[in-house]
């Protein structure tokens, strides 16, 4: 039976929701909005959880206004980030086990049910540590799309999805090592493609900044010697700031190491499952057996196509925040401190929130699938906890690559849209390459990178320093870094220090960052966070740009940004938002004719 236990509390932000709130639905002013949403305070407080334990069945015995993701479902859990696990060291047990090769994914499913069970028979004794974690994995004799896999297993939540990219032609090597891409550690294994998992062997969620100890939490259940062992997730833009409704199952970062996770290879398939305990977190070896067992149960054998060109679906409606008027002004306030002798903004990222509404409802996984055709040198994802709207992207931007202790990054500014012919297209790059205003505004990107890799690692290499990255849809400029960290533990130094880097957020960082704070009135939740995984030697992060929030109803929020340097024009970075959405706005059947455009003020982002 689930105990009804109630999720962390997390920060208490006033939502200006004009369908669970009743507020206004125009709302004029930045003092209408705040004592609207004081009206709106009608959100009930969460308790506390116990150690290691949470139940999104406590989502449906509060009032229906407190999320609009409730439903009854009972999958406990262990949150890897209980108070004081960072400093408990690794756990004890660590093991990868591989079975004998399958012909199918049935065959493998069959094996691993098989496996498990006997962990818990009469003649297997529990282990004696107190704490570890266990993969177990099939090797498939065939190669299997890992989308069309996790489509198939519709129920089950929490799930994840990442693709790796793949490695870039002209990527810079440090004396001595390889070019190789992103590896897994261990030179005789293949690489993962893409990876799909679902269900948690361990989570790991908390409502304050993501900070050492956390990151230590999270580590101390990825052993090096075992690679694919690893936590997906995603890590908020900004995690002062206050959490908005759709955004509060995520936490300031939420990471899963997948109870049964899919490895689409080169040539073949892995599926496997992985068992994780720790007695110290109220979780034992008998509770993580017998929830695998249950997520196994739930197991769909076949994988199920998609359509991967388009949705068949059209937008009914479509609302912007901020409006167009309200970008001009905030563009132009951020251009009038940029212009001033004294610099204290040298450059600011806005961005835009667009909510549409379709008349069906999105399959999450359907839209990664469509993306993933047009994700050429990209990277795609999919996080969604349980009970939760499901962040879905295709990002082109690397944050950063760590293999043992080398380090890879990328410097991506300037935007203009791909030719329709092979002149215009080499024209339009040539004009790219040539912008004075996109030239300040990369440099400032690819200088600012370089100067955090300096601080943290001994040697950092820029090559090439300027290029032309090609998308599908939209071409930028490009840089690409590497570097060598002194130590394996400085990764966490790498990722704190290189986001939010200057393409997502501005220069300085902190003023930039203020500067979006006060003139923003949407939350940007993961949008332009970290996002990507964990590994005992290895990590891989994207900037989760190229981004939206898919709920369960008929709604989608797509978010863009665009970069604001002196000399930019207000209306041509409104183009350039709707450029970088296009390819949602395209895989939705855009038909502007058919719209009901809302120009109005924030109704609230809830979906």
């Amino acid at each position: 039976m689930c105990r009804a236990v109630r999720a962390p509390s997390s920060s208490h932000r006033p939502q200006l929701t004009h369908s669970q709130c009743c507020c206004p639905a125009s709302v004029t002013s930045r003092l209408t909005r705040a004592r609207a949403a004081h009206r709106c305070r009608h959100r009930l407080p969460r308790a506390t959880l116990p150690a290691g334990y949470y139940s999104p069945r406590a989502r449906w015995l509060a009032p229906r206004h407190v999320g609009r993701w409730a439903r009854l479902s009972c999958s406990l859990s262990m949150n890897g980030c209980a108070p004081g696990a960072g400093d408990r060291g690794a756990v004890c047990v660590r093991e990868a086990r591989a079975l004998p090769a399958a012909p199918a994914p049935h065959d493998a499913v069959g094996q691993l049910r098989a496996a498990v069970d006997a962990l818990i028979g009469s003649d297997a004794p529990p282990p004696t540590a107190p704490s570890g974690i266990i993969r177990i994995e099939v090797p498939i004799r065939q190669r299997v799309d890992a989308i069309e896999w996790l489509h198939a297993q519709t129920a089950l939540l929490p799930r994840c999805f990442f693709s790796a990219r793949a490695p870039l032609p002209d990527a810079p090597a440090l004396a001595g090592t390889s070019t190789c891409g992103n590896g897994n550690g261990n030179g005789q294994r293949q690489q993962p493609v893409s990876v799909a998992g679902v269900g948690s062997a361990v989570f790991f969620r908390g409502t304050e900044p993501f900070s050492l100890a956390d990151w230590r939490a999270i580590k101390r259940f990825l052993p090096r010697d075992c690679p694919l062992i690893r936590a997906y997730g995603a890590i908020r833009f900004d995690a002062t700031s206050d959490a908005s409704v759709e955004w509060e199952d995520y936490g300031s970062f939420y990471f899963i190491v997948p109870q049964v996770e899919f490895n689409e290879l080169e040539e073949s398939s892995v599926l496997a499952t992985t068992i994780a305990w720790d007695d110290s977190l109220s979780w034992t070896w008998q509770n993580a057996v017998e929830e695998l067992q249950s997520t196994l149960r739930k197991i769909w054998t076949c994988s199920v196509q998609g359509n991967k060109t388009s949705l068949q679906t059209a937008i009914v409606s479509l609302n912007h925040v901020p409006t167009k008027a309200s970008w001009d002004l905030a563009v132009t306030k951020a251009l009038q401190m940029i212009k001033r002798r004294q610099r204290e903004l040298v450059k600011v990222v806005l961005a835009r929130c667009s909510r549409y509404i379709t008349d069906t409802c999105i399959d999450p996984v359907e839209l990664l699938a469509c993306l993933k055709v047009e994700g050429q040198n990209a990277y795609q994802f999919c996080i969604q906890p349980p009970d939760a709207p499901a962040f879905v992207g295709n990002s082109p931007e690397q944050l950063f690559h760590r293999k043992h202790l080398n380090i890879s990054s990328e410097a991506l500014a300037g935007t203009r849209a791909r030719g329709k012919t092979r002149a215009d297209d080499f024209q339009i790059g040539q004009d790219l390459l040539l912008s004075t205003k996109e030239d300040i505004e990369f440099t400032i990107v690819r200088d600012s990178i370089k100067n955090k890799l300096e601080m943290i690692c001994d040697e950092v290499v820029v090559h090439p320093s300027k290029a032309l990255r090609k998308l599908p849809r939209v071409q930028h400029l490009s840089a690409q870094l590497a570097a060598r960290i002194r130590n394996e533990d400085d990764e966490f130094e790498i990722l704190n220090t290189l986001h939010p880097s200057p393409a997502v957020c501005g220069l300085p960082t902190e003023e930039a960052r203020r500067f979006i704070r006060d003139h923003e009135i949407f939350d940007r939740g993961m949008y332009a966070g970290p996002v990507g995984w964990f590994g005992g030697a290895e990590s891989e992060f994207a900037v989760g740009i190229r981004s939206a929030l898919l709920g369960k109803g008929h709604s989608t929020l797509v978010y863009a940004g665009a970069g604001i340097v002196e000399g930019t024009n207000p209306s041509f970075e409104w183009d350039e938002l709707d450029l970088k959405a296009s390819q949602f706005a395209k895989l939705l059947r855009y038909q502007e004719q058919h719209i009901r455009y809302q120009e109005a003020e924030n109704l609230g982002t809830v979906i």
